[in-house]
């Protein structure tokens, strides 16, 4: 994905490139607090936004011992989140996985997982340590699952060869484990909401998937983030114009942690979609991380206030 910012465009925090107020979002109403278990995953998908791959380590694996230090931060914030959010890479490449999700569980947060179902998530170990958490804590963690497809073909050419059917193999396991599971799909191949909808919900009914195709929380369908594609600048008079409300933007109710290769501690970013912007770095704390984010790249037009997207469940 080429980065097409000019020097004009997406160039100052302050103002765009015609000269007027850039929009910000302030925490308005933190929901999830997103933990990047690191970039590591057993796939290289053809259209990766965080290029993850079996080699690419620029985030690395976090621990339980530090996701427990932010959620200490969490409750001394009193920010009021009820969800704690997995996402990488595959975060079941992280051998901490388990001990990270049943941390979260245990303070009574609801916990969503991103995960491609595949082999990562199949290992034994994996399996024993999500079915322990299921049972000791039923209805308050979901895993939601990457099937950027209904249909074989297209899914397979975006993460290789055999990966659909290995995936619903991982998605029967978590029916039959009585798991809640959501699906994360793409918006890649031009059809209508509708008809990506309907093909899902056929899909979702012949595997016995108790997912509710119509349900945006439920299937979650993802505008493609391309920055070679030109678009608009938010301003602050855009959320009249668009008849949209700043909270309604996806910084307005999370941060993400993360933590960079040879970093002694992790940092909290503004966003999920942009782990190697620098300009959306917040600092190490959550304190440090309750300021106002300017909507200053391509992806916070396309993606959130222009795509009304959020990696929220």
């Amino acid at each position: 994905m080429k980065d097409t910012r000019d020097g004009h465009k997406f160039s100052d925090p302050q103002v765009t490139g015609t000269g007027e107020p850039r929009a910000t979002v302030a925490l308005s109403d933190p929901q999830t607090l997103w933990f990047n278990t690191g970039t590591l995953c057993n796939i290289e998908c053809a259209n990766c936004y965080i290029f993850s791959s079996p080699t690419n380590d620029a985030l690395v694996y976090l621990t339980a011992a530090e996701v427990s230090d932010f959620l200490d931060q969490l409750e001394a914030r009193q920010w009021g989140a009820g969800e704690i959010g997995f996402t990488g890479g595959e975060p079941f490449m992280n051998p901490e996985m388990i001990a990270m999700a049943e941390a979260a569980l245990s303070r009574g947060y609801d916990v969503l997982i991103l995960t491609n179902a595949m082999r990562p998530m199949m290992r034994p170990a994996m399996r024993a340590g999500l079915a322990r958490l299921q049972a000791a804590h039923p209805g308050k963690m979901t895993l939601r699952v990457s099937l950027d497809h209904w249909s074989k073909a297209h899914h397979d050419a975006e993460r290789g060869a055999g990966s659909y059917d290995t995936t619903l193999g991982g998605m029967d396991w978590l029916r039959e484990s009585g798991m809640k599971m959501t699906v994360a799909a793409r918006t890649l191949w031009g059809e209508s909401d509708a008809a990506a909808r309907a093909d899902f919900a056929r899909l979702f009914e012949e595997r016995g998937y108790a997912i509710d195709a119509t349900d945006p929380a439920a299937l979650v369908l993802f505008p493609e983030m391309d920055e070679s594609v030109d678009v608009p600048e938010i301003t602050t008079g855009c959320w009249d114009i668009l008849g949209k409300s700043p909270d309604s933007v996806m910084c307005a109710s999370s941060r993400m942690v993360v933590k960079r290769k040879g970093a002694a501690r992790p940092s909290v970013l503004a966003c999920t979609l942009l782990a190697y912007d620098e300009a959306f770095e917040l600092g190490e704390t959550l304190a440090e991380a309750e300021g106002d984010v300017a909507l200053n790249h391509p992806h916070c037009a396309k993606f959130c206030v222009l795509g009304g997207a959020s990696c929220s469940g």
